[in-house]
């Protein structure tokens, strides 16, 4: 059974789990959904995944998406994954998955919301949402709520921990997505944290070369943003 896994470079979720299995060697076919074509919306990627995001498995007969939900299933299911990354103890288990819970409505809510508005609508020839003051004040909130509370202990990583868990490889890809804004934007909201850019950098240097080869496209699109090149692109369509 070879794992199927439908994706698109642009989004971090679909990142993440892409530098897991890499770095695990876990085989897999990644099938590239066009979010400017709107393929998952189309009758057969619904089949897969109902809900029309981004990314989702296959694993023989098994379908299954949210891509926390798809972490800890690779990290449960192929042989050679290190109990550090999801250890079998129920409550180091707990405080992960507080961490992904978290992930959602905080880090990821204010980053979406932020980059929308200070990369895509710019291009497009919008005006910036009322809501793009909300974004970041969330965004940074949260940021601050890493550097402060879960980088405080002595572990160089999450929650005092010396080696990674699979919540950091969500985390990390959703802050590397603030590279597709502009520097000056970027350096605004990151420059108040020590710890977290370094923590980020602890993750990128565990991970590669699959880190580095997995961001290589948002980099280079990062200069060569254009209308033409965000056509059909818009909220729905989840390019973040």
């Amino acid at each position: 059974m070879k794992l199927q896994i439908y994706s698109n470079r642009l989004s971090q979720p679909c990142r993440a789990i892409i530098i897991f299995c890499k770095l695990h060697g876990i085989e897999f076919e990644e099938i590239n959904v066009s979010v400017a074509k709107g393929q998952q919306f189309t009758p057969e990627y619904k089949v897969i995944n109902p809900m029309g995001k981004l990314p989702a498995i296959v694993h023989g007969s098994y379908k299954l998406f949210e891509s926390h939900a798809i972490l800890i299933y690779l990290a449960c299911s192929f042989p050679g994954v290190a109990d550090h990354w999801y250890p079998p103890d129920i409550q180091k288990r707990a405080k992960i998955h507080s961490v992904l819970d978290w992930h959602h409505s905080n880090l990821r809510q204010g980053e979406v919301g932020y980059v929308q508005n200070r990369t895509l609508k710019p291009i497009l020839g919008g005006k910036l949402d009322p809501e793009a003051a909300v974004n970041e004040k969330l965004l940074s909130k949260s940021l601050a709520k890493i550097e402060n509370l879960w980088l405080k202990r002595d572990g160089k990583f999450l929650l005092g921990n010396f080696r990674p868990l699979i919540a950091y490889l969500s985390l990390v890809c959703e802050i590397m997505q603030l590279q597709l804004i502009p520097e000056s934007y970027r350096n605004r909201i990151l420059i108040p944290y020590k710890k977290v850019p370094q923590w980020v950098e602890d993750t990128r240097n565990t991970t590669n070369p699959y880190f580095d080869e997995s961001h290589f496209f948002i980099l280079e699109l990062k200069g060569v943003l254009t209308v033409d090149s965000l056509v059909g692109i818009n909220k729905e369509t989840s390019l973040v």
